[in-house]
């Protein structure tokens, strides 16, 4: 990866850091470890600018982060986002209440169907972290 002189080193750490709180470590690791010289300048940006200059800023807990980034995801139909982001409510402290309440939001102000599809592609997230703790949400 070419070196970029305005790479911030403090926010590409602090990013990283809550990269690996949000995500985790095998998501992170993995996507660092299938980096190529197409998507590794993009893997260092992402890592600098979401991560590093917008969840670090101290004004939204990582909760409210997960809750509007899901929003966001649900309203746009990203999928692949959103279920990983899904997953991450695990590590953000979002509860399934909280993940209720935004789809209800998404619904009103995205469209009902924007937030049938997420809530089907969360309930499948749920399904498996349910099967993976061998627990289950009611």
């Amino acid at each position: 990866m070419a070196d970029d002189p305005l790479k911030n080193a403090d926010r590409y750490a602090a990013g990283m850091e809550v990269r690996r709180k949000v995500l985790g470590d095998t998501h992170v690791d993995s996507a660092r470890a299938s980096a190529t010289d197409l998507d590794g300048e993009f893997q260092d940006f992402i890592t600098e600018t979401a991560w590093g200059g917008l969840w670090t800023r101290p004004h939204f807990s990582l909760r409210e982060r997960s809750l509007v980034t899901l929003s966001i995801l649900a309203a746009l139909g990203r999928d692949g986002e959103l279920t990983l982001h899904a997953k991450a409510t695990r590590n953000t402290g979002a509860t399934m209440e909280d993940v209720r309440e935004a789809m209800l939001h998404v619904a009103v102000y995205a469209g009902v169907p924007a937030a049938n599809h997420a809530i089907k592609l969360i309930k499948q997230v749920y399904a498996e972290i349910d099967t993976e703790a061998g627990e289950g949400h009611q």
